[in-house]
């Protein structure tokens, strides 16, 4: 089974025939879903006792179960926070994966590592954190929250008399799905604050000087959020992180989306805070264009982080030894084993330079203003609030909820574009609409209008 066999040989090269026709080719369809049952009927069985042999799994893939998923770097899906990894990252993940490193301690992908720290410290000179400060690549946004929600927590533990008490943080409504899962993980108390815009300083003193005593004794963080995924929402950073450090808390600023924007001149003042912070998470496969699943977490003192993941056991005594001395990721968040997640976007700033990731960024701003005056231009459309970093709300006048259901799944299924509802709080209620996110700067005017008048 292990043997590299003249089979193997022909397969790869016909694999490599279809990576280069993928990234060559920019009239990919979108894809649309197909039911189980639909896609047992296309291919049979996959998985047999004698195998049904390379070239015909490969040309099952090819002809039916590929077609079946959504192409996240296709110019009109704008929905959720897409992805657009550059050419040389995917390529360069194939080499991360054919290399086979284990990328958790030093002594074993030291190559790897490296390059993920030279990758890593881009990422941090953006952040303004002092010196000192460094990041891990983890598997995304969530598994960065955990990673940094664990380590306050157990910072504040050791600090702190209260060691058998639940703790607690705050965060607001428009904060990621992430921080109330991470939340249940780690068995937090999550409190909410009742604002789905920017969540303001005094709105988070006041919410502290509201606490109970045995709430207050149990907070120990603030999450706020570096560009929310509804709206695209920068929150005071510079507000809370004085809050903060007059409540003695950690600050936590989930950047997950947003993070890279802050390679844009034009929007870094927003991010005015961020190198307060004692911990971000931002997601280099959302836009620092590179391939799923690749997030990070960054930590002022990474000592903390150090302290409260850090695993032992005898037969890890090995990584810890003097001789075995490097930077070692698993210390640094909540996975032992990793893949070396953060080669591919190495690569990619090393063969592009940085000037053309800020020039992509600053595209995916461009096009969210491109696309907000279309919307005020065009009749039967109307902004619900101005596009905020990439992100763009706006209603179509007379629909209900199921009318947009019904557009998104037409779309869709037609293989044309992939752009879904959300919903937007004002006032007391809340308010089904749609939403782009521009990610890809290969989008044109044309796409968003070719969307917007499919709305008719």
């Amino acid at each position: 089974m292990h043997k590299a066999d003249i089979q193997l040989v022909e397969m790869s090269m016909d694999i490599m025939k279809y990576v280069i026709d993928r990234l060559s080719s920019k009239k990919h369809k979108i894809g649309k879903p197909k039911s189980e049952k639909e896609l047992k009927a296309l291919v049979g069985e996959t998985i047999t006792e004698k195998g049904i042999g390379g070239e015909f799994a490969f040309n099952l893939w090819k002809k039916h179960l590929m077609k079946a998923n959504v192409s996240i770097d296709h110019p009109r899906h704008l929905a959720f926070v897409p992805a657009s990894p550059t050419r040389a990252a995917i390529m360069f993940d194939l080499v991360t994966s054919a290399s086979s490193i284990h990328g958790a301690y030093w002594m074993e992908g030291a190559g790897g590592i490296f390059c993920e720290n030279e990758a890593m410290r881009w990422i941090v000179s953006l952040t303004g954190l002092p010196e000192g400060a460094f990041g891990v690549f983890t598997s995304g946004g969530t598994a960065a929250n955990l990673s940094a929600m664990v380590t306050a927590r157990e910072h504040w533990r050791e600090n702190h008399i209260y060691q058998a008490e639940k703790g607690l943080i705050i965060t607001s409504i428009g904060a990621h799905s992430s921080i109330k899962a991470m939340a249940k993980v780690i068995d937090v108390d999550v409190l909410l604050v009742d604002t789905e815009d920017k969540l303001l300083g005094p709105a988070l003193q006041k919410t502290i000087a509201s606490l109970e005593a045995s709430q207050r004794k149990r907070l120990f963080a603030v999450v706020a959020t570096g560009g929310t995924t509804n709206a695209g929402i920068i929150d005071d950073l510079l507000g809370i992180a004085e809050v903060c450090k007059k409540e003695n808390l950690w600050f936590h600023v989930d950047a997950a989306y947003g993070g890279g924007a802050l390679v844009a001149n034009s929007v870094r003042h927003l991010f005015d805070g961020i190198e307060k912070a004692d911990s971000i998470t931002i997601d280099p496969h959302k836009w620092m264009f590179s391939p799923y699943d690749c997030g990070a977490v960054i930590y002022k003192n990474p000592d903390l982080a150090r302290k409260a993941h850090a695993q032992e056991g005898s037969y890890l005594d090995i990584f810890k030894d003097e001789s075995a001395l490097g930077f070692n990721p698993s210390d640094y968040q909540i996975q032992l084993t990793r893949r070396v997640r953060g080669l591919p976007l190495w690569f990619s700033l090393a063969m592009h330079g940085t000037k053309r990731y800020k020039q992509a960024v600053e595209r995916g701003l461009e096009l969210a203003q491109i696309a907000g005056k279309l919307i005020e231009e065009t009749p039967h459309v109307e902004l619900v609030r101005a596009p905020s970093l990439s992100c763009v709300l706006y209603r179509r006048i007379g629909w209900k909820p199921e009318d947009y259901t019904h557009w998104t799944h037409e779309n869709h299924l037609k293989g044309f574009a992939l752009v879904t509802p959300t919903k937007w709080k004002t006032g007391n209620t809340f308010e089904t609409v749609s939403r782009f996110c521009f990610i890809n700067p290969d989008t044109t005017k044309k796409d968003i209008q070719m969307i917007l008048n499919s709305m008719r």
